[in-house]
């Protein structure tokens, strides 16, 4: 997750110093990871919200990265960090061991081995099999952990991997604290996206809500210039029992329920969590604001030409035809200064009997900024390959929206 656009109507700041300080502490390490350029996207769109681009040549991932925000400022920033975080995790400066996880327990190290994270057709680790280890920190019990140097970083140049590896949970930030927080935030987010997507269809219109009704005046300026450039806005409250403000955003054609022949770019989405509903929000309309871009610009390296033929589910049309309800009461708790708000979001997890938030660093401690992978076993992974589609809160709650 890079650097995020900030709630102008906020009071608090989950950054240590504005977006064209934090450009500043990284502009000497871009030729080092391979960026190249960095470049404005907006005017491709006639939406009107800043949306960046930051390329890396020859990436171990991907090779265009896009960010977005309130400002070009924070759009810049966006699309910056998140080539540096893709850059760094695919060949990151860390130690690492070679040992079994037997041998490793024996000398009485916390060792967690990711199975939930093992790939496709790959076996789990055994006690006596030799793996490369990182070590990394269990924020809830302040314990060092150690766990699978593979898991941990993004390195799509290999043909077999172990783990399925993405950048989920992967974040930056000018300190690892705010990197941290970040991540966690994007790991909540994808838990709370998974859950609502198994639960059954009249469930999930039911989250349907007015934006407006949020009563901030950013996402009133983002719902304005959706609705003048012709497109449409449905807003999902999709926040799970961890009880931290998760919202998912559609973006459409203003016709689109009328037409037979949608294609699957007709749609764009955004996902956001944070302790603020609004600024939650916010995050989630201006990423589906970055995806539209993104299939407008036509550049970036992971989506393959049939996308842009496959039609539109019907399932997803049908979201547009959900009836937007005010957004009910709900207390803000939790807000101020970064620390204190990373310390109510790891109480929330623990409430909701989470064991672990295991934060492993990506980059030396000298750097004038951060890179994490965070990683939360207990909470449910976006779709990928893996050997396992779903943990139990997944399973749980498929049996229960039967």
């Amino acid at each position: 997750m890079p650097y995020l656009p900030e709630a102008r109507s906020a009071t608090y700041s989950a950054r240590i110093c504005t977006p064209e300080e934090t450009l500043k502490r990284v502009a000497s390490f871009l030729p080092r990871y391979g960026i190249t350029r960095v470049s404005r996207l907006t005017g491709l769109d006639n939406i009107g919200v800043p949306v960046w681009s930051a390329v890396t040549p020859n990436a171990r991932s991907i090779v265009i990265h896009h960010g977005k925000g309130i400002t070009d400022a924070d759009a810049k920033v966006s699309a910056t960090m998140e080539a540096l975080e893709r850059a760094i995790a695919g060949s990151p400066s860390i130690d690492t061991i070679t040992a079994t996880q037997a041998s490793l327990e024996l000398e009485g190290r916390v060792v967690d081995n990711l199975v939930g994270l093992i790939a496709q057709g790959q076996n789990d680790i055994a006690d006596d099999e030799m793996l490369t280890w990182v070590r990394a920190r269990d924020v809830l019990s302040k314990v060092e952990t150690w766990v699978p140097y593979e898991a941990v970083i993004l390195d799509r140049t290999p043909e077999v991997v172990r783990f399925w590896q993405s950048s989920d949970g992967l974040a930056s930030g000018n300190t690892l604290l705010e990197a941290s927080f970040h991540g966690v935030l994007e790991r909540i987010e994808r838990d709370a996206e998974t859950l609502w997507n198994i639960a059954n269809a009249d469930q999930r219109l039911k989250t349907c809500l007015d934006p407006r009704s949020l009563l901030d005046p950013i996402i009133d300026g983002l719902v304005s210039k959706i609705e003048k450039a012709g497109l449409e806005l449905r807003l999902f409250d999709i926040t799970s029992d961890i009880g931290i403000a998760c919202f998912v955003a559609f973006l459409g054609s203003a016709s689109l329920t009328s037409r037979s022949n949608s294609r699957f770019i007709d749609v764009t989405k955004g996902s956001g969590a944070h302790l603020d509903p609004a600024r939650a929000a916010i995050r989630a309309i201006t990423e589906a604001i970055q995806s539209r871009l993104t299939y407008i610009g036509g550049a970036r390296d992971d989506i393959y030409p049939e996308t842009f033929e496959r039609p539109l589910p019907q399932e997803v049309r049908n979201y547009f035809n959900a009836e937007p309800r005010p957004l009910p009461p709900r207390k803000t708790v939790g807000l101020g200064p970064l620390e204190d708000m990373f310390e109510t979001v790891l109480k929330h997890l623990e409430t909701a009997s989470v064991g672990s938030v295991v934060v492993a660093p990506l980059t030396p401690p000298d750097f004038p900024f951060s890179v994490a992978k965070v990683l939360v076993p207990d909470l449910e992974n976006p779709p990928g390959e893996r050997k396992r589609r779903f943990g139990v809160r997944g399973i749980s709650k498929a049996l229960f929206s039967l």
